[in-house]
């Protein structure tokens, strides 16, 4: 480690968890490269609607499009305080026969705010991208063990059997929720346009005298050369301050998501019956051996949270601007809005790669169901009991409850589960314990699991994945789990 980084803090959003894709979007030289090209966008439209402005200018910028100094950059904003301005100066530097036309009638919302929502596009296509691959691996987990019957739980307390197929389309479903949510928010998503210090336009109306129709086509070929097909209807000096709230909103929904997953994932590896990936040399504690922790799916919780409580940011900058605009919001979505994709991305990253490595012990997930099906199997008992003519469904279900929580006590008691026995010797219920015992296979217990399954998977689920992954590979590409 060099000596400026151990004097230095190092976020560990970058040093850590964020992936290089992500990282990438909201780095230094993309972000001033967007403002170059919105600059350009604005001259060419200007241009193009009749400034007397000259090609050899517009050809110069094109030129000059990525020749970043950044260090310059930063001479020239400690003169004067201002980031835009030091660019304004610096892309003038690198064009100088366009230093003139540079930021024509253009207010620094322009290009802060225009680049924001073009960066944020972007990180929602990897959010997207990545949500689309962690659904592949989960679909094919799915898929293979769709109906290995396994214990479900209500309240974390035994409940009915279930399949470890289906239990995976519950952390699926989620996920494609949040696709659909991240479709609508790109959608949705417009441009901020060419509109002035106060949303006025007032600027631009003077540039072309007084023309009304050019300012409002200004507005539509910006909008246009920079991939958009519409910009908000009206606006004061920045883009609504509700789309930041909605977009982290968003992807605090998908941070909520990971984190059930996460959760869930901890559980099943208390319970010995699903295990993440764990690597040959890799040490579970620093004192403890043995220690094979679920560190991937506790890091996967950690940064979601972050993300959900993030997500109090720009709610509360969209309550609290004034009139058209003011500044409080500027540092605060420098931190907040990145974080939050950052954040995301590394739990997003961490949730991929989990879920093509899950590990399943059939025999531990066949132990832990038997020990309890004895009480999964009361309600088809309860059924045939009634059906037999053996008595009313409710003095049966008493009757039941009472020799459940007996043989359950017995148990605790680290005793055996006699339930089995204790049913075939109460005459009500007419059954013998070879009768009782066909009762006790698991396959069973769970219900139309598996056709539930493939209906999912084929209905919701590979639609898809076939439409986005290869979209998303290009986005994505394979997870790099770098701690």
């Amino acid at each position: 480690m060099t000596p400026d980084v151990q004097d230095g803090y190092v976020h560990p959003l970058t040093e850590r968890y964020a992936s290089s894709e992500m990282q990438q979007v909201f780095s230094p030289n993309h972000r001033f490269g967007i403002w170059r090209r919105l600059w350009l966008a604005l001259a060419e439209s200007e241009s193009e609607l009749g400034l007397s402005i000259p090609e050899g200018a517009l050809e110069e910028m094109r030129r000059n499009l990525d020749a970043l100094d950044l260090e310059k950059a930063a001479e020239y904003e400690r003169r004067f305080r201002h980031d835009v301005m030091a660019h304004v100066h610096l892309f003038g530097d690198s064009a100088p026969s366009a230093r003139g036309i540079i930021h024509l009638g253009a207010t620094s919302a322009f290009i802060g705010d225009n680049t924001d929502l073009i960066l944020h596009r972007e990180a929602m296509k990897l959010v997207r991208a990545r949500l689309v691959r962690t659904v592949r691996e989960l679909v094919a987990f799915a898929r293979e063990h769709r109906e290995v019957p396994t214990l479900g739980y209500t309240h974390f307390q035994p409940a009915q059997a279930t399949t470890v197929g289906k239990r995976a389309t519950l952390w699926i479903q989620d996920l494609l929720l949040d696709i659909e949510e991240m479709e609508h928010r790109l959608e949705s998503l417009r441009f901020r346009g060419v509109r002035g210090t106060t949303g006025t336009q007032a600027s631009f109306l003077e540039l072309f005298g007084g023309d009304h129709g050019k300012v409002e086509e200004l507005d539509r070929l910006v909008t246009e050369r920079m991939g958009f097909a519409q910009s908000y209807g009206v606006t004061g000096q920045t883009y609504p301050r509700k789309v930041d709230a909605a977009i982290v909103g968003s992807l605090a929904g998908v941070a909520a998501s990971l984190s059930k997953f996460g959760n869930d994932l901890r559980l099943l590896a208390h319970l010995q019956e699903v295990e993440e990936p764990f690597e040959t040399e890799q040490i579970g504690s620093s004192a403890m051996p043995y220690k094979r922790n679920p560190m991937r799916a506790e890091r996967i919780c950690a940064l979601a949270r972050h993300v959900i409580t993030l997500s109090l940011d720009p709610v509360v900058t969209a309550a609290t601007q004034w009139f058209e605009r003011t500044l409080d919001d500027s540092a605060n979505r420098r931190l907040s809005i990145p974080d939050a994709f950052l954040t995301l991305d590394g739990a997003l990253v961490l949730a991929e790669n989990v879920a093509s490595g899950l590990v399943l012990h059939p025999d531990v997930v066949r132990r832990n169901l038997e020990t309890h099906l004895p009480f999964i199997a009361m309600e088809s008992v309860l059924m045939r009991a009634v059906e037999s003519g053996g008595g009313d469904r409710q003095s049966l279900h008493e009757r039941i409850r009472r020799h459940a929580f007996a043989s359950s006590e017995k148990m605790k008691a680290g005793e055996e589960n006699d339930l089995v026995r204790r049913i075939a010797d109460d005459h009500v219920f007419g059954m013998d314990e070879a009768t009782l015992g066909t009762l006790l296979d698991p396959s069973k217990h769970v219900g139309r699991a598996p056709e539930q399954v493939d209906r999912f998977l084929e209905e919701w689920a590979d639609p898809v994945v076939e439409r986005l992954f290869e979209e998303a590979d290009h986005l994505a590409g394979a997870p790099d789990v770098r701690v």
